[in-house]
């Protein structure tokens, strides 16, 4: 329809391989491991937790009366990362009619501020719609589909690599994924081959970084598979 062409960008037909989004994957998979020994800091979701709750901005205005009392009378007070953030919007006593969605990929923006019916994402739990009023929450997606419906009679998918999903409680769904194409230019003998190749790779392994490396792209290739309804 031409309500939400005006915000997604138009895309040169080309096919898509496979080995591009198993090479992302393995990527996202090797960084996932090399932080389980990271230090876990527990905080809020999304850009909300960047801006100051009611006991930072205790903890901030204690800070720069402190700080003023020190500075040189030249200096000027230091700024917070919630100084550069609009104000969150209000929370609607009634679920919108719509969901406004935001699809981002690193090079490109799918959707920016579009109203849709509903979007379906991939997660590691299992695939989940999102209507209006949905509970916030963050999701972590796998290689699959993002289906975005804007009515019963128009649905448009898209395969997805990795990412996350950031649901919020104004009825805003906020998609960033590593890398993300339309379906119908997913090549179909592509994905065969690419699905053939990493299962005799797995047969033929020889130690564990070959056989991680031959399951993810087996996992990849066979969600691509499924994409295409084989």
């Amino acid at each position: 329809s031409s309500s939400h062409c005006l915000h997604a960008r138009p895309r040169a037909p080309v096919r898509v391989v496979p080995s591009v989004f198993v090479t992302m994957a393995l990527r996202h998979t090797v960084a996932r491991f090399a932080a389980f020994g990271s230090v876990s800091v527990t905080r809020a979701f999304g850009t909300s937790a960047m801006r100051a709750s009611d006991l930072q901005k205790e903890s901030i205005a204690s800070f720069m009366t402190a700080f003023e009392s020190v500075k040189p009378s030249t200096m000027d007070n230091p700024s917070t990362p919630s100084d550069f953030l609009k104000p969150l919007p209000p929370v609607p006593a009634q679920p919108p009619a719509k969901l406004t969605l935001n699809f981002f990929v690193p090079h490109n923006v799918e959707f920016s501020g579009v109203e849709v019916e509903q979007v379906q994402v991939p997660a590691f739990t299992g695939d989940m719609g999102v209507l209006p009023g949905h509970v916030p929450t963050v999701v972590q997606m796998r290689p699959g589909v993002v289906s975005v419906t804007h009515s019963d009679k128009e649905v448009q998918k898209f395969f997805v690599s990795s990412g996350f999903a950031f649901v919020h409680a104004d009825s805003t769904t906020d998609i960033c994924a590593v890398e993300a194409v339309p379906v119908e230019q997913l090549d179909p003998e592509a994905v065969k081959k690419g699905l053939a190749d990493y299962t005799a790779k797995l047969v033929n392994a020889k130690d564990d970084y070959e056989k991680a490396s031959a399951q993810i792209g087996i996992e990849v290739c066979g969600a691509m598979n499924a994409a295409l309804g084989n």
